[in-house]
C-alpha cells in the first residue's frame, strides 16, 4: 500500500480508500459481510474509510461504526451530509440548521465522538458558502470534526468557497471528492488544476467507472452487475456514450494484458498516478471484490502505458458527459440560461 499526505493537513492516508456506499440495503450486505470487508481492508493497509449519511438511509454508517468499534483511533473516518434523509423538506441540504443536526445523527450512528473528515456531498445552490462554512467551522472548533471537505463540486464553486473562507475568516475545505476514471477524464481540465492550486486533497470516487473497468463488462457478454440493475440506461450499448465506453474497454484490456496487469489494476493505477489525486475510493460489495481491488494498491504505470491510455481516451475527455453530476446547473436546465 502507498501512503500520501491528505492535502496540506499532515494526515497520512492510504492510496486506496474503503468506500462504504455498498454497505447495507443498497449492496445487500450484512453486518458480518461489512465486518469481514473492513477487517480485510485494514489488514491490506487501508487506513481510510469513507461513508455518507444517505447511504442506505443511515444503515451504512451504523454498519461501519460496529465494524470499527475498538479501533477508531487507527482509522481516518469520513462521512458526508447534504442528501435527503426522509421526506421532511429541511432534512437535507447544507444549511447550518441541517448540518449541525445531521452531524449529531451521524456520530450516533457511527458510535463515535468525532469524524476526521466531514464532507458536503454536493453543492447546494440554495445555501450560501458563508452559511455552510461558518457551521462547519464551528463544528471543527468544537472538536466534533477535524477537517471538512467538498464532494463533486464544479471547479468554479471550489474557487468561490475558498474565497468565501478567506473573505469571512472561516475554515476552508481541505479536500474535494470528484468522480474520476479512465472513461471520465473531464476533471483533468478544471477540477484537478484548481485542487492543485489550492492544495486540496483529492479523493476520487468511481475509479472503476461504475463497474465498466472491473472486467465484468465486455463485448458479447451479458451485463449482470448490480449497478446495471439499478441504472440500466448507463449500460445499454445501443446508447452512443455506452458504446464508446465499451469500445474503449476492449482497447484498454489489450493495454492491461501487454503490461501484465488486470483491468482493475490498470484503472486504479491510472487514477492514483495523477499528481493531484491523493487516493482512489473503492466500493467493494464482497471480499472477492476487495481482494481484486487491493491488488491495485501498489500499481505504478509506466509512461508508455499512460501514453497508450491517452490514445484511447484523450486527456480531459468524458466519454459519457451526461452522467456527470458536477455540471453547472445552467447547462442542464434551459430556463437558467434563457432571459
Amino acid at each position: 500500500m502507498q501512503y500520501r499526505t491528505l492535502g496540506r493537513t499532515g494526515v497520512s492516508v492510504s492510496s486506496l480508500v474503503l468506500g462504504a456506499m455498498n454497505f447495507g440495503t443498497l449492496g445487500r450486505t450484512t453486518q458480518d459481510d461489512v465486518s469481514a470487508i473492513v477487517d480485510a481492508a485494514l489488514e491490506g493497509g487501508i487506513n481510510f474509510i469513507d461513508t455518507a449519511d444517505m447511504y442506505s438511509g443511515g444503515e451504512s454508517e451504523e454498519l461501519v461504526g460496529k465494524a470499527i468499534a475498538g479501533r477508531r483511533d487507527d482509522i481516518v473516518l469520513a462521512t458526508k451530509v447534504w442528501g435527503p434523509m426522509g421526506d421532511e423538506r429541511n432534512h437535507r441540504g447544507s444549511s447550518r440548521r441541517w448540518i449541525i443536526t445531521e452531524l449529531e445523527n451521524s456520530l450516533r450512528r457511527l458510535g463515535v465522538d468525532h469524524v476526521d473528515l466531514y464532507q458536503v456531498h454536493r453543492w447546494d445552490a440554495t445555501t450560501s458558502d458563508e452559511e455552510t462554512l461558518s457551521a462547519l467551522t464551528d463544528l471543527q472548533r468544537s472538536g466534533k470534526i477535524r477537517y471538512f471537505g467538498s464532494s463533486t463540486f464544479p471547479a468554479y464553486r471550489i474557487v468561490e468557497a475558498q474565497w468565501a473562507s478567506r473573505e469571512n475568516h472561516l475554515g476552508r475545505y481541505v479536500t474535494e471528492q470528484p468522480s474520476y476514471s479512465i472513461l471520465q477524464r473531464g476533471i483533468e481540465s478544471h477540477v484537478l488544476p484548481v485542487a492543485e492550486e489550492y492544495g486540496l486533497g483529492v479523493l476520487a470516487w468511481s475509479p472503476l467507472a461504475s463497474g465498466w473497468l472491473s472486467g465484468a463488462i465486455r463485448e458479447g457478454k451479458e451485463v449482470t452487475t448490480s449497478r446495471s440493475t439499478l441504472m440500466p440506461q448507463r449500460f445499454d450499448t445501443a446508447i452512443a456514450a455506452n458504446r464508446a465506453k465499451l469500445d474503449a474497454v476492449e482497447k484498454l484490456v489489450v493495454v492491461a494484458d501487454e503490461a501484465g496487469l488486470t483491468l482493475i489494476e490498470l484503472a486504479l493505477g491510472f487514477v492514483t498516478a495523477h499528481p493531484a489525486v491523493t487516493s482512489a475510493i473503492i466500493g467493494p460489495r464482497t471480499l472477492e471484490h476487495l481482494t481484486s481491488q487491493l491488488a491495485g494498491a501498489d500499481t505504478v504505470l509506466s509512461g508508455d502505458v499512460l501514453d497508450a491510455i491517452d490514445q484511447i481516451v484523450a486527456p480531459g475527455l468524458d466519454l459519457a458527459p451526461d452522467e456527470k453530476v458536477d455540471t453547472p446547473p445552467a447547462l442542464l436546465d434551459a430556463s437558467l440560461r434563457r432571459r
